[in-house]
């Protein structure tokens, strides 16, 4: 997997070689400030954001004098709105890279940064409006929907009774979703009883899944779609002390949940890869073909792949925080 990661990234630094100077592309000569803007550590996958950000902060200005990073975090959609643009008139950045809080509201703000010249390259939550952006790095989001989607199917036996839990309304939150109910057309004696937003959040998943449980006598199996959710719905679930549930799927590969998929748990049989890395790539791409004058490729997408006790160990990082 890393290796893929890598091939990837190196992959969209070679396709730069074609950009030519003008609004938002620098020159091979000038000085690079980078702004990254992201939103704070309020959970897991968002805490591994911050901490592989600065990470790529610390390795890439000790690597290259002339660049300088500036990471800002925010805890809501308009805080990030109000950093963009302090980004672009104190810190005075050519490059942007964001990783938004929200996809619709965040997309006027960074259309504005673009248009003051400044290269932007949008991870993840994508925009409403891809005009507002040079460059988009993300995981693969269809694939997080479809890969658990293929195995809850498989291991219900295409029959069974389903509640979902969904993120924030983004761009990336549909994707997964539009890719979840697509499989799931398929398998006609499935049924998804509810879906409903739950943030991306353990304290927000907990509430949803015990109001589930109380509406539903029965539930099958869950897609937790993240696996902080995963951890608040395994939490009501026990709490209720129900045993009809078979499967909770959550999402990211934390350790948490690798470490589950490794030792046998009985609910956490499977993950899928999305590891809060691809914000180091994305800046790493970003700053090295800032400094030679070069643009990325329009999208750059890192592979999600199905977690199992037979792989898991490769995806198990027991010293990051998520």
């Amino acid at each position: 997997m890393k290796k893929m990661i890598r091939t990837m990234c190196a992959g969209a630094l070679a396709l730069g070689v074609a950009a030519t100077f003008g609004a938002g592309v620098a020159r091979a000569d000038d000085k690079v400030t980078l702004g990254v803007a992201i939103p704070t550590a309020d959970h897991g996958f968002t805490g591994g954001i911050v901490w592989w950000a600065n990470e790529a902060k610390k390795d890439l200005e000790k690597a290259h004098p002339d660049l300088k990073v500036i990471v800002k975090t925010a805890a809501n959609a308009p805080d990030q709105a109000n950093q963009l643009q302090d980004l672009v008139t104190v810190n005075k950045i050519n490059a942007l890279v964001i990783f938004p809080y929200e996809s619709a509201s965040l997309t006027q703000p960074v259309a504005q940064v673009k248009k003051q010249g400044v290269y932007v390259t949008v991870v993840d939550r994508g925009l409403t409006d891809t005009s507002a952006q040079d460059a988009y790095v993300a995981g693969d989001n269809t694939a997080f929907g479809k890969i658990p989607a293929e195995y809850l199917a498989k291991q219900l036996g295409g029959k069974g009774d389903i509640v979902a839990l969904r993120g924030i309304p983004t761009t990336l939150d549909n994707e997964r979703w539009t890719a979840f109910t697509s499989v799931m057309k398929g398998y006609p004696g499935i049924k998804i009883l509810d879906a409903k937003y739950a943030n991306w959040n353990r304290d927000d998943a907990f509430k949803t899944m015990q109001d589930y449980l109380t509406r539903f006598k029965h539930i099958d199996a869950v897609w937790a779609a993240d696996d902080d959710m995963a951890v608040g719905v395994l939490k009501a679930i026990d709490q209720a002390k129900r045993n009809d549930i078979k499967i909770v799927f959550g999402g990211a590969g934390s350790k948490e949940m690798v470490k589950r998929v490794m030792d046998g748990d009985p609910l956490i049989k499977a993950d899928v890869s999305y590891s809060p890395k691809f914000i180091y790539d994305a800046i790493k791409l970003t700053a090295e073909a800032r400094l030679q004058g070069k643009a990325l490729p329009p999208t750059t997408i890192i592979p999600s792949v199905l977690i199992t006790k037979e792989n898991a160990k490769q995806f198990y990082f027991p010293d990051s925080p998520f």
